[in-house]
């Protein structure tokens, strides 16, 4: 079972001012706690792409290959990249870029993009939501498994003997995940495929889901594909202090990002009893001290069977030196002690 720390790359917004702090400072912020992840012996650090003024990070590429240079042993994955308004050949070219610099540590977790501001950024009609995405997967499994690529679709000029380089280290391939919300139709097209699945629980109970990750595996068997290989992993949000008085206040800055997404969406205000029932056992939120923390995701692995939990760490920007101890915390005394329940070992 692997154990790894997400990120967005919130902002928090100057109560007087009412503008974001300076990306500048988070990126830079984001660096050191991804080199941190590393030396406290995590497995897997992910970054997800916004294009929104409460996020710092619009390539996570870019990032992930700066981390690159700076880290050893953790893999480095997009959480996600939203591959319906991206260019396949693009991402697996920015992707095995970071491979070769990293040694074969680069990964791509894909989704449709829950947040929708990239369609219109990049030119792509919201119609074709699911078309895109569809196409767009399916040549960039093209890519993946040929250097020399012919493919044709619909909503881009095909490809006719084209060398994608450069090629990633294992044979050219990346490992590929598919990121979903809970929709059954992206986690039938992982399963007929034979794809990883990673699963963004960040509301209601997780215990909600466990038919969905079911049916996942129903249909990965069904389609023939070795159920030894099969991986399957929650994205959760998460913040880890051994000071009870932090966690408390961690509310605020949760809130706050909560509401500033919900605004868009028409949610309700965020409430201090949602907060505290996300935190109890049966809640989505991986929010508490480490025995709290590892107990849940004990928890998560044995009503899923998940080979791979990551923690979403910085909704609503917490300061530097909080994230560094959670980081610590996590990475210290969380990640030995789910490895020990679960004869996992630490992955180097």
């Amino acid at each position: 079972m692997e154990l790894g720390i997400g990120m967005f790359g919130d902002l928090s917004f100057d109560p007087a001012t009412g503008k974001p702090r300076a990306a500048k400072l988070k990126l830079h912020e984001i660096l050191e706690q991804i080199k941190l992840a590393d030396e406290v012996g995590l497995d897997v650090f992910g970054l997800g792409e916004h294009h929104r003024p409460d996020y710092a990070v619009s390539s996570p590429e870019i990032v992930l290959a700066a981390a690159a240079s700076i880290t050893k042993n953790i893999k480095l994955t997009s959480t996600v990249t939203v591959l319906s308004s991206a260019e396949p050949v693009k991402v697996y070219q920015d992707f095995a870029t970071i491979d070769l610099i990293s040694d074969g540590r680069a990964e791509i977790a894909v989704g449709r993009g829950s947040f929708i501001e990239s369609f219109p950024l990049f030119g792509y009609n919201l119609k074709d939501y699911d078309k895109l995405f569809e196409e767009k997967l399916d040549l960039l499994l093209n890519i993946n498994n040929n250097e020399i690529v012919n493919w044709k679709g619909e909503l881009r000029a095909p490809l006719v003997n084209q060398t994608v380089l450069p090629r990633a280290t294992n044979n050219g391939q990346l490992p590929i995940w598919i990121a979903v919300g809970g929709t059954p139709a992206s986690v039938l097209r992982a399963a007929r495929l034979g794809m990883p699945l990673i699963v963004a629980i960040i509301g209601g109970m997780p215990e909600q889901f466990q038919p969905l990750i079911e049916f996942y595996k129903d249909e990965y068997a069904k389609a023939g594909h070795d159920v030894a290989k099969m991986q399957i992993g929650i994205h959760s949000h998460s913040f880890v202090s051994n000071d009870a008085a932090v966690t408390n206040d961690y509310y605020v800055n949760y809130a706050a990002q909560m509401n500033r997404v919900g605004a868009s969406r028409g949610w309700p205000p965020y409430s201090k009893m949602q907060y505290n029932a996300g935190r109890s056992k049966e809640g989505a939120l991986f929010i508490g001290d480490a025995a709290e923390v590892t107990d849940k995701i004990l928890y998560m692995h044995e009503l899923f069977g998940i080979t791979r939990f990551i923690g979403h760490m910085d909704v609503g920007d917490p300061s530097h030196a909080t994230m560094m101890k959670s980081i610590e915390v996590f990475g210290k005394e969380i990640a030995p002690a789910v490895r020990k329940a679960t004869g996992a070992k630490q992955l180097v």
